[in-house]
């Protein structure tokens, strides 16, 4: 009985095995659920601001009032000044309070910048598990900032 031909296995077995492994990984990859990191959901707090910032830097330059729509229920923030948008995935709690009137005029879901650089103000929230971020505007001011948010896990 030769031994030697029965043990181990062949080159061709290997490859065999990989290129089964790598179609069932590419098959399945898609399916992986992909849930929104700590430093992703920082990204999304920061792209805020900029869009915030950017209809802020607008109304000022441009002399004119402009609105960005934040829309909770949508899961969406949209500038005022250059139609861009940022969609908030459904894993991440993404909660608006906003003014009901913005110069003895309904704001409607907005976060309005005048062309002096004031806003009537607002806050954006983000939260994730133990992690989240407030994107506030001064109502006063105008000014956009992130602070981050501790979250009580119950």
């Amino acid at each position: 009985m030769n031994r030697s031909a029965e043990q181990g296995f062949t080159l061709l077995e290997m490859v065999c095995v990989l290129a089964i492994i790598a179609l069932l990984s590419a098959v399945l990859l898609p399916f992986v659920p992909r849930e929104t990191s700590r430093s992703r959901l920082e990204a999304y707090a920061l792209q805020a601001a900029t869009l915030l910032k950017g209809d802020r830097d607008a109304a000022i330059r441009r002399q004119v009032s402009v609105a960005t729509l934040v829309d909770a229920e949508g899961r969406m923030i949209r500038s005022g000044a250059s139609q861009r948008a940022i969609r908030i995935p459904e894993d991440v709690r993404f909660d608006a309070v906003l003014p009901e009137t913005c110069q003895r005029q309904a704001a409607v879901s907005t976060i309005r910048f005048l062309a002096n650089g004031t806003s009537c103000g607002g806050t954006i929230a983000l939260t994730r598990f133990d992690a989240g971020y407030e994107v506030r505007v001064n109502w006063l001011t105008g000014r956009v900032e992130i602070v981050p948010r501790h979250v009580a896990i119950n």
